[in-house]
């Protein structure tokens, strides 16, 4: 049938469509023609041309067409053969169901992911170390965070680090060159030089915490804060109890007479020091801090940290602090109505309320802050309860010795008591 088809005359040309294909007529079962001439085969040209004429004159009268009036150098947009408009870096495509490949969705890379080419298929991941630009078309490295000394809060936080000590030193200075009045020499000298060395100490090690975090660091600067805020508040404890001792001493037949003396507040700063030194040695020798970079705690940034490791030591650090605290507080507390007029409990109750108010404050938001601002606590907590105890137990007693010498005396001190 398909071979019949091909040798039949077509209806424009005049001739069967294998026989203008090969120039010769296969043999059928139809009768055959003759061979055309050339001048037959112009002739079949043009009737096909004018056949395909008034095919195009009836389709365009039909659809009332008209020739374009174009001129040279006019623009002409072409319409496009395609659904969607290509899509840059930055986007992958999305197809759309139910519709051609050709049409699709851009669609944004998501945060940490890019694509370099137009019609990307599917966006790349960036490294573990590096972000995507706003653009979503090419990986940056990651922001490196850590609390710095050139930074502002930095620089302000190592600033009143370093007036406080410097401050704490000027009041050791104004107690040593008063060491042999009344008012000094009836609180325990020896324990309140100890008391502001470790004070100053207790300013100086928030400086620890500021700067790049090294290996070393890491390791220390909170083994340094919880065994010196441990001889800081055991001497707060060793004056408290020798206040207390002392008062009970003067009674007849009275046991404690035999605690007076230097050894009692030495051998109570010794044991609250020890006992923070071996938690620390046990720190260190189970689950030392390390340094570590966190990738995943902020978008876009690598917090350089010092990972404690151990929630359990650092918490028992400071708890073992604060019982120290909550002792001094005690004591102190039931002390306060002693007649003296040199009583210094009622200052220690004052300050040791300060104090373990910052640290009460201090552990919600140590556990609600990441990065700098964590740090950035710590600090402030340092300074803050470090500052109380310098300005609540020896501002008024500066006061006196600087301001009010009338005061400073023993008759003065007789005749209060």
């Amino acid at each position: 049938m398909l071979r019949s088809y091909r040798n039949t005359q077509h209806d424009t040309t005049g001739k069967p469509p294998a026989e203008l294909m090969v120039r010769y007529r296969p043999r059928t079962r139809i009768p055959q023609w003759e061979d055309y001439t050339p001048e037959e085969d112009a002739a079949i040209r043009k009737r096909e041309a004018e056949k395909k004429k008034k095919a195009k004159e009836w389709a365009d009268k039909k659809r009332k067409a008209k020739d374009p009036q174009l001129e040279i150098g006019q623009t002409v947009l072409v319409p496009r053969s395609v659904c969607s408009e290509s899509c840059s870096p930055g986007y992958r495509k999305a197809p759309r169901e139910g519709q051609p490949l050709c049409c699709f969705d851009c669609i944004p890379c998501t945060e940490g992911e890019i694509s370099t080419h137009t019609d990307a298929v599917n966006c790349v991941k960036c490294s573990e170390d590096h972000w995507s630009n706003a653009e979503r078309n090419e990986c940056t490295r990651k922001i490196l965070e850590f609390l710095s000394f050139d930074e502002p809060l930095g620089a302000g936080l190592a600033a009143i680090a370093v007036l406080f000590s410097l401050l704490t030193a000027a009041v050791l200075i104004i107690f040593l060159k008063h060491r042999d009045t009344p008012i000094v020499r009836a609180n325990n000298r020896a324990l309140s030089y100890m008391l502001l060395s470790s004070l100053m100490l207790c300013f100086l090690c928030s400086l620890i915490f500021i700067g790049r975090p090294q290996k070393i660091s890491c390791l220390l600067r909170q083994m340094f804060f919880g065994v010196i805020f441990s001889f800081c508040v055991g001497c707060i404890l060793a004056k408290t109890l020798i206040v207390v001792i002392a008062f009970k001493a003067t009674m007849p037949g009275s046991k404690f007479r035999g605690w007076l003396g230097f050894q009692m507040p030495t051998v109570i700063v010794l044991v609250c020091f020890l006992i923070q030194v071996i938690i620390c040695i046990v720190w260190l020798g189970l689950s030392p801090p390390f340094l570590e970079m966190n990738m995943r705690s902020s978008i876009g940034k690598i917090i350089l940290e010092c990972n404690e490791n151990s929630q359990t030591a650092f918490y028992s650090m400071l708890g073992f602090l604060g019982l120290l605290a909550c002792l001094s507080f005690l004591v102190a507390f039931q002390a306060r109505k002693l007649p003296d007029s040199f009583n210094e409990t009622k200052l220690i109750t004052f300050s040791m309320m300060v104090f373990l108010s910052v640290w009460t404050s201090f552990i919600p938001a140590y556990l609600s802050t990441r990065g700098k601002l964590l740090v950035s606590v710590e600090i402030f907590a340092i300074l803050a309860s470090s500052a109380g105890l310098l300005f609540c137990i020896f501002f008024p007693k500066c006061y006196v010795v600087i301001v009010r010498p009338e005061l400073n005396s023993r008759k003065h001190l007789k005749g209060k008591a």
